[in-house]
């Protein structure tokens, strides 16, 4: 174990429970539910050695290239049949503030960053009712008309689910038909906490741990990758994020097809459950320390997964730094249209061009690189500077979701009247 003589004090320094189980995940060793819930007590030295030992299996395992990917998410609607407690962008279908992009847009939005270098559109959106259930489908075959060559990362297990059941199809038969359309790899969100007790709280009706776990499992099989989530500093206990991990951590196991993990601390500034006061025990996300370890703490449970990124979105830019130290190895994406944290109150833009990210890398003391959503590398960098079309966009250019639920022509229609 190639450790500093600091590191090693360190460790005899340590609360000697702790100690013992950094030292096994440094050996390989699979971290427990009940390790993973005593790592959540480190303080003093323990706390900094969780760290450093996250920041140690980083670099055995990926090196200290930070990659990020150039890409735009398209929320083409706002619109949901669910009212999840922590979801402040979604809007009744009653409500005069709610959207849908035609698919000529959505295509124009496409274009649009592709032009500007972006390898990838992410496209996830509210659940509208009465939705024409080929509706993803031809999302996808219009983008892949006009860019065959851009990668799609679209629709959530709870869109896909949404889908499969307006289709009155399986969810197997529906993932076949979105990846025949042209939908390369899932997000793995509407994941939360993967408790069923906690999800009835915050999100009653919300897509249950077992259909995420299927839909998951299934597109796995199928060859279609996925990434996989934790939204974290609401209302979960230390035990319930830990077992999330776990669960996270076994479907790796048996299918291999998770490309990264994200924790998302919970954005609370605008969303009802918090914003209402609707339960005595909601917080307002987690603080600093939380963050760090929770991050260290996915790097060592997840020990099967290689890549672990940050939402520069929910932390910002220099937090994000930090936590290149504290187990994260990607920078995320560009994403040009941010909507859902920034409805929610996140107040870290919805742009971070590619020069800007190359300078955050490399002022951590990491050496960046562009990759496509499957982890290739197309590129790898010196210095911040490089020809990048999207550097030099008016970023005012791109809207905002505060103006676009204002825009008449993309006003939802009610077909309920």
């Amino acid at each position: 174990m190639a450790l500093t003589s600091r590191v090693d004090a360190m460790f005899r320094e340590a609360d000697p429970a702790i100690a013992a189980i950094l030292e096994r995940a440094l050996s390989g060793g699979e971290i427990s539910v009940e390790e993973g819930i005593k790592m959540y007590s480190a303080r003093g030295v323990s706390f900094h050695l969780a760290g450093t030992v996250a920041d140690e299996i980083r670099r055995r395992k990926v090196g200290d290239t930070v990659t990020y990917v150039v890409n735009r998410n398209i929320n083409f609607t706002n619109v949901c049949i669910k009212q999840c407690g922590f979801c402040a962008f979604s809007r009744d279908f009653r409500e005069g503030e709610g959207y849908i992009l035609p698919t000529p847009e959505i295509v124009r939005r496409a274009k649009e960053a592709h032009r500007l270098g972006a390898t990838e559109v992410c496209i996830q959106a509210g659940l509208p009712p009465d939705m024409d259930p080929d509706t993803y489908e031809n999302i996808c075959r219009a983008i892949k008309g006009e860019m065959p060559d851009i990668h799609i990362h679209g629709f959530s297990p709870e869109e896909v689910l949404y889908g499969a059941q307006r289709s009155k199809t399986t969810i197997r038969e529906y993932l076949a038909r979105l990846k025949e359309a042209g939908v390369d790899t899932l997000p793995g969100t509407s994941a939360e906490i993967l408790d069923q007790s906690l999800r009835d709280t915050i999100s009653p009706g919300r897509i249950t741990v077992q259909d995420w776990k299927e839909v998951i499992r299934t597109a796995h099989s199928l060859g279609i990758r996925t990434t996989a989530t934790m939204m974290f500093g609401h209302m979960e206990s230390i035990p319930q994020r830990v077992r999330h991990l776990k669960t996270i951590c076994d479907i790796q196991k048996e299918t291999g097809g998770f490309t990264e993990f994200v924790p998302l601390n919970f954005i609370a500034e605008e969303a009802p459950m918090y914003r209402l006061g609707l339960h005595p025990a909601i917080k307002s996300g987690a603080g600093g320390p939380d963050i760090l370890l929770t991050h260290a703490i996915s790097r060592i449970m997840l020990h099967n997964i290689d890549n672990l990124q940050m939402s520069w979105v929910k932390e910002g830019d220099r937090m994000s730094q930090l936590l290149l130290m504290w187990g994260a190895n990607d920078f995320g994406g560009t994403l040009i249209n941010e909507s859902i944290s920034t409805a929610a109150g996140a107040r870290h833009g919805q742009l971070l061009t590619p020069s800007r990210i190359r300078a955050l890398i490399l002022e951590a003391g990491r050496r960046p690189a562009e990759r496509t959503t499957t982890y290739g590398i197309r590129r790898r960098f010196d210095t911040a500077d490089a020809a990048d079309p999207l550097d030099a966009a008016d970023p005012g250019a791109f809207g905002s979701y505060a103006q676009l639920i204002k825009i008449d022509r993309f006003r939802y229609s009610n077909p309920r009247g």
